[in-house]
């Protein structure tokens, strides 16, 4: 393979790589939740009081008696010490996709001056952050900045193993002084507050008498590319924003279909069990690995977990995944769309609500049409979804997924729930007054005996739906792969609730005159009425979903981020967070201020670069290229060889409309005359976005035809197959 000497560099460094050295794999049942403490610690290094109390506050959210945080913050700190930390971070989770920890010792001097140390439970239960450089959409001024962060005893402390020892990591959550949440973390607290107390009235209005506290769970699948930092160092634009802002497609794809789930390349195999070896010490339960459909692309997916837990061993997963990958040689890639032409990254939020006495109630069981709780909960969800399907939207926009949803790859920008043949017929009956029965998924049999036949599922999974059913939870298959789960499970909690709230309303009524399965069915139908709209089957991605989806169900197409935020302030979105609780108006609109600002930023900051890396980078070497082949030509015709001068005026045309397409969008990134922030981010999504694709446009022609020894970044057939 040819190329410029830089380039030529980073091949040879690759592919003489010597291997990474890792640590000899131990039994898991050694090394599970090593680095955690968890329950299992604490029982055995609390006494049976603090024990007993920290059990039950992590078992139902209940207050804990302050006296227990000293005997946990002794054990803890004796725990901590004894593997090697010096120091305590209270970790928490402002309002961006990343973490945030401010790291403190536990030492202290005494009068005499030597070294002690100290860890008591005030230190435990709050830090103090000055966090005044986080966003906090005008919930607080520079010089009233004081923010809190507090020990949150239902996530479990750990230990974040470095080179020079552990940290002893505590999750939080971060307010202001006044008490407005700054964080992600007290609304998702909230919303599954707000989510428990909503399903409790729905099923002791079933006649269920032992209701033991509810919990929304999440298992989010993570998608990301690998892309050796050799050549990454080399491409300004994957180190500053995430993604290729240049590149033409290589002559192979993902076309062939030979990397989904094929044998995964040694050295990312080696990475991936590094990386799954830390997860396992840091509890959090990888379940599967493989490759994904485009070239250079891999997942990860975890067990399902307690939502709030979940959602912070998603943080830690994201950071291990970066670090691990960084230690291997790469750079890990979780923008939503790297690479132009081939498939983005998602992160499917698998998401289903339960409990220890009536379990899992998303499990319809083998006979749905029985299970009257299943289908009052199941019926909760394609009422929220309808209602708040633009909330569901904008809890999931951000600059990198807007170049995925709606595309051939990722689900529509139109919220519909996809239940499956069984389900739906259900459903359609109850829409119809009556609940007849269910049809089962049959017998597989293939016709050989060596081959043992199998149930079939009751219905086909469908991958074009944004919000899918599959089995006994509910897929939401349009997050972003860089984005926190905590935005998503907020909104799915709390549209639950509001769902069951009404639920319980119209249920305690219709009871009054009805037995409890005429009271389900005559809720429900009222329900598929109103809400049934919501419910498709059929192919998400066809242009005729499209159009009935708009014109005959009235769902929304929201296809940007631009048009997506603003329904944070519509007064109906501010009701259903109020109204439970979940965010007062200030602190939803201090979020709205704040997306829209990173997603200014981040389309501006786009821009810039291609700017620069199409000024500095590709315009000299298209240039040098032109005079060469230009002076060849020339040459030649005064040795009386006539060549063909198409290439020429082909290369010169493209330098023209590459910068020609520069000074253009130069100009639209200058204004900022804007009448609202609403009108700012619709100028990013069309004016800057656009300008950006024609230089795009010019400079991926220019690859095609540059010599290869003079194109300065690295191809997209070097970055994405050469491992």
């Amino acid at each position: 393979m040819s190329g410029n000497e830089s380039r030529l560099q980073a091949i040879y460094h690759i592919t003489n790589r010597e291997d990474t050295p890792v640590e000899t794999p131990k039994k898991l049942k050694k090394i599970w939740a090593s680095d955690v403490f968890n329950l299992a610690k604490m029982e055995e290094l609390l006494s049976k009081k603090a024990f007993k109390g920290m059990k039950k506050t992590i078992a139902t959210g209940e207050a804990l008696d302050p006296s227990v945080a000293d005997v946990v913050a002794a054990s803890m700190k004796d725990w901590a010490m004894a593997r090697g930390a010096k120091f305590f971070s209270h970790i928490f989770y402002p309002m961006t996709n990343a973490t945030a920890e401010k790291h403190d010792g536990f030492i202290v001097t005494n009068p005499e001056g030597q070294a002690i140390t100290e860890f008591t439970g005030g230190l435990l239960i709050k830090g103090e952050p000055d966090g005044s450089s986080f966003p906090n959409g005008s919930i607080r001024v520079t010089n009233a900045a004081r923010g809190h962060t507090v020990w949150d005893p239902t996530s479990p402390a750990y230990l974040m193993q470095t080179a020079n020892g552990p940290t002893l990591m505590i999750p939080s959550v971060f307010l202001s002084w006044t008490g407005e949440s700054l964080d992600k973390k007290i609304p998702l607290l909230r919303s599954n507050t707000a989510m428990n107390n909503a399903a409790q009235k729905v099923l002791k209005l079933m006649g269920e008498k032992d209701v033991s506290t509810l919990n929304s769970s999440c298992g989010a699948e993570q998608e990301y590319f690998l892309v050796d930092d050799n050549f990454a160092a080399a491409r300004p634009d994957l180190v500053l924003a995430g993604r290729t802002l240049f590149g033409a497609p290589a002559a192979k794809g993902q076309e062939f279909d030979d990397h989904y789930f094929g044998a995964i390349p040694p050295r990312v195999l080696v990475f991936m069990q590094d990386f799954e070896n830390t997860l396992y010490k840091l509890g959090i339960p990888a379940k599967a690995h493989h490759n994904e459909v485009a070239p250079g692309q891999f997942e990860i997916a975890p067990y399902y977990e307690t939502a709030n837990i979940a959602a912070d061993h998603q943080q830690l997963l994201m950071t291990v995944l970066k670090n691990t990958a960084k230690k291997h040689g790469f750079l890990c890639l979780m923008h939503e769309k790297p690479f132009a032409g081939i498939n983005g990254s998602g992160k499917h939020v698998n998401w289903s609500v339960g409990n220890s006495t009536q379990g899992n109630l998303l499990d319809p069981g083998e006979t749905p049409h029985d299970n009257l709780n299943f289908l009052l909960f199941c019926g909760a969800v394609i009422r929220g979804v309808h209602k708040y399907g633009p909330l569901l939207r904008a809890v999931i926009a951000s600059a990198g997924n807007d170049h995925r949803l709606g595309a051939n790859e990722a689900p529509p920008a139109i919220l519909s729930v996809y239940l499956g043949r069984q389900l739906e017929k259900i459903f359609d009956d109850i829409k119809e007054g009556k609940l007849t029965g269910s049809e089962g998924g049959g017998i597989m049999d293939l016709g050989l005996s060596q081959i043992l036949n199998f149930a079939k599922d009751p219905g086909d999974r469908n991958r074009t739906s944004p919000f899918a059913f599959t089995g006994n939870r509910f897929e939401f298959r349009a997050v972003g792969s860089e984005q926190s789960v905590s935005g998503p499970l907020i909104a799915m909690n709390t549209m639950l609730a509001d769902s069951l709230e009404w639920i319980a309303t119209e249920l305690e009524a219709a009871l009054e005159n009805a037995s409890e399965e005429e009271a389900v069915v005559a809720v429900l139908q009222k329900l598929m009425i109103e809400h049934g709209n919501a419910v498709f089957g059929g192919d998400g991605y066809s242009s005729e979903w499209h159009k009935e989806a708009v014109e005959e169900r009235g769902l929304a197409n929201i296809p940007t981020t631009a048009d997506a935020l603003p329904t944070l302030k519509e007064d109906y979105i501010k009701e259903l967070f109020s109204s439970t609780g979940v965010l007062s108006n200030v602190e939803l609109a201090s979020r709205y201020e704040v997306y829209s600002e990173q997603y200014i930023l981040a389309i501006e900051m786009e821009a810039k670069l291609v700017i620069d890396m199409a000024k500095t980078s590709i315009y000299p070497a298209a240039t040098r290229y032109l005079a060469d082949i230009a002076s060849t030509v020339n040459e030649a015709k005064e040795a009386g060889v006539e060549l063909s001068t198409a290439t020429v005026a082909k290369v010169a045309g493209l330098i023209s409309d590459m910068m020609t397409s520069v000074d253009s969008l130069g100009d639209v990134l200058a204004q900022h005359d804007f009448d609202s922030t609403d009108a700012h981010m619709q100028h990013c999504a069309n004016a800057i976005r656009g300008a950006m694709d024609n230089v795009r446009t010019a400079a991926d022609g220019l690859e095609l035809e540059v010599a290869d020894d003079l194109w300065p970044l690295p191809k997209y057939q070097e970055m994405l197959f050469i491992k």
